[in-house]
């Protein structure tokens, strides 16, 4: 199986700051990250992520105050963050979350290319559509655009950036002294694209990324997302909660990779898993509910709101779920599954707050090492997932328990690799590399 970690100093349960086990390290002590992510090199796991938001949650109640109060609501610049663990790390792969609405192409193609090059070819880009007002107000707009206009224009811009990276073909660069011929002119391409959302001249101004593209992440559960990850994706992170509704989607999302004309080895499905570990089933169980016990609901109906883009404030929160599903403006197919399940068993608005901030809506397997591989192991054999993002409940101990315990497991059942195969990231998770469409010739580059 492929396992990402999703790299954060705070954890994915919304207490699991506020538990006795988590330590509170400075988000902006690069040493901090890279702790984390040499100790899952040496677990051999194919990635760590570092995921973004561009504006701190301020939908509910029109503030920022709960965001801030209650949890931890600081967004280091993950492209940043990359660059200093490209040289801290020598074998794991580094994704991170560039906007396709609030970002412009050739930047994006630039940031990953030098990414890929400092790394030696192990980076990844998760290319989101972003979700809400508060991100679209530090970006001189008023509101957000409409699902159906973010997904043309991600589209859009994902076929220019791979554009931008094919604008240089191998050993452009020949540095001849002798001739003074630094680049063969015939071997760099201008862009020329012209669109209904970007108009990029190029060529880029770095050479083509040692992968050939970085390996490209999309994440999200809608029909618009699952269109465009079917053509476009190579890893993708469902929100998935049962490993019967992580089937039915998995069947289904490989089926349109198949019919996009590719192969459904093409893109690794990997849906985020909250683990809560201790020595025994008994522990866990206990650890889980202190954890739970510490959640206030407010920190759950605000992150909510921000991930809808909706105000959940103006309802009241000892009051039944609102049918609103029809008014999310922000993340739709993750959040139209959450309103659903908890209208139907009769939830209060706080109770719903509550049990959104335990996991945010991921599936969570719970128990010792043994227990927690046993469930992993399920959904894997049983056609649910090609492997996970490993998002632990608290930091770092969370993240120091799975890897010590649940990884060695794994690989003592030969799920798991005990070393590294290759050197770049599409080797570790046995992707292509892609060829350059200038190699083509014009005729098929015509075709095209």
């Amino acid at each position: 199986m492929h396992l990402a970690l999703f790299l954060s100093l705070s954890g994915s349960h919304l207490a699991g700051w506020r538990h006795p086990l988590a330590e509170h390290g400075d988000p902006f002590d690069v040493a901090n990250y890279a702790r984390i992510a040499q100790a899952a090199e040496q677990a051999k796991l194919d990635m760590v992520f570092v995921a973004d938001k561009l504006s701190i949650d301020d939908i509910y109640g029109s503030s920022f105050e709960a965001a801030v109060r209650l949890r931890p609501a600081i967004h280091v610049e993950p492209l940043t963050l990359l660059s200093a663990l490209a040289m801290t790390t020598d074998r794991i792969g580094l994704g991170a979350t560039i906007s396709t609405s609030y970002s412009e192409p050739y930047h994006a193609a630039r940031m990953f290319a030098s990414i890929d090059h400092f790394s030696k070819g192990r980076a990844a880009w998760n290319a989101v559509t972003s979700v809400n007002d508060g991100e679209a107000r530090n970006f001189s707009r008023a509101e957000h655009l409409g699902h159906a206009e973010r997904y043309e224009r991600a589209a859009e811009f994902i076929d220019v950036v791979r554009l931008l990276w094919d604008t240089w073909q191998e050993d452009a660069i020949t540095a001849d002294k002798a001739s003074a011929r630094y680049a063969d002119p015939s071997r760099i391409h201008y862009a020329d694209h012209r669109g209904t959302w970007f108009q990029v001249k190029g060529p880029l101004g770095a050479v083509r990324p040692p992968q050939g593209h970085p390996v490209l992440i999309q994440a999200g559960v809608s029909g618009a997302f699952q269109s465009l990850a079917a053509r476009n994706a190579e890893v993708i992170f469902p929100v998935q909660s049962t490993l019967a509704k992580a089937q039915a989607f998995y069947a289904d999302f490989k089926a349109q990779v198949v019919a996009a004309g590719r192969s459904p080895d093409a893109v690794k499905v990997l849906p985020g898993v909250v683990p809560i570990i201790a020595d025994t089933d008994e522990d866990a169980f206990e650890l889980e509910a202190q954890l739970d016990a510490l959640i206030h609901p407010e920190a759950g109906l605000s992150f909510m709101s921000g991930s809808m883009n909706y105000d959940l404030s103006v309802h009241p929160a000892d009051a039944p779920v609102p049918d609103i599903r029809d008014r999310i403006r922000g993340s739709k197919g993750r959040f139209e599954v959450v309103l659903k399940s908890a209208m139907e068993q009769g939830m209060t608005l706080g109770d719903l707050g509550r049990s959104y901030a335990k996991g945010l809506a991921f599936a969570k397997f719970v128990g010792s090492p043994a227990t927690v591989a046993d469930r992993m192991e399920q959904w894997v054999r049983e056609k649910g997932a090609d492997g996970f993002v490993v998002m632990p409940p608290y930091m770092p101990g969370g993240a120091e328990r799975f890897l010590s315990g649940v990884v060695p497991e794994l690989q003592r059942r030969g799920l798991f690799r005990s070393e590294y195969a290759g050197t770049t990231l599409r080797d570790h998770l046995g992707l292509e590399h892609p060829g350059n469409r200038f190699d083509l010739g014009e005729d098929m580059l015509a075709a095209q």
